[in-house]
């Protein structure tokens, strides 16, 4: 393998690691995701298929798109410092529930027929006070950094 193909192998890797992680997390230990947590898998499905596409293109070729996928990467930290706001209650987010505004028995209706999700506001799990979104904060940002330095270096 040549080394034009190790850092879109490693965003491929990292992405389909991340969604697994969150998808074991789903369904294997029962967390339920809020929006947010379902918006940060978002940047990582993005990666992942620009790592592909760069994987199909001439090594010379894939600067702008391992770039693209760098920028996801670090949006997705910037969605996370977000969530882990609304989690601190550092500001109000629409999927934290009501906010203390009164609620219409058509919202209470509609709300039952949702499926059963997590609030943004509290979280599903947490290490020592470190919840899933903080750790994405640094994991993210930690691959924005590395893709974007490699990309802009080495290609």
């Amino acid at each position: 393998m040549t080394s034009s193909r190790l850092l879109p192998l490693f965003v491929l890797v990292a992405s389909i690691g991340a969604l697994g992680i969150a998808l074991v997390a789903q369904y294997g230990f029962g967390l339920k995701p809020c929006e947010l947590c379902l918006i940060q898998r978002v940047p990582f499905a993005i990666a992942g298929l620009l790592a592909l596409v760069a994987l199909l293109r001439p090594p010379d070729r894939q600067r702008l798109t391992m770039t693209l996928a760098g920028l996801a990467f670090l949006v997705n930290s910037a969605i996370a410092f977000y969530h882990v706001g609304v989690e601190q209650k550092w500001w109000v987010s629409a999927c934290a529930g009501s906010g203390g505004q009164n609620v219409s028995v058509a919202d209470l209706a509609s709300l039952m027929q949702k499926p059963a999700e997590g609030r943004c506001d509290e979280p599903a799990w947490e290490w020592h006070g470190i919840t899933m979104a903080a750790m994405n904060i640094v994991f993210s940002g930690g691959l924005a950094l590395v893709v974007l330095a490699a990309s802009r270096r080495r290609i």
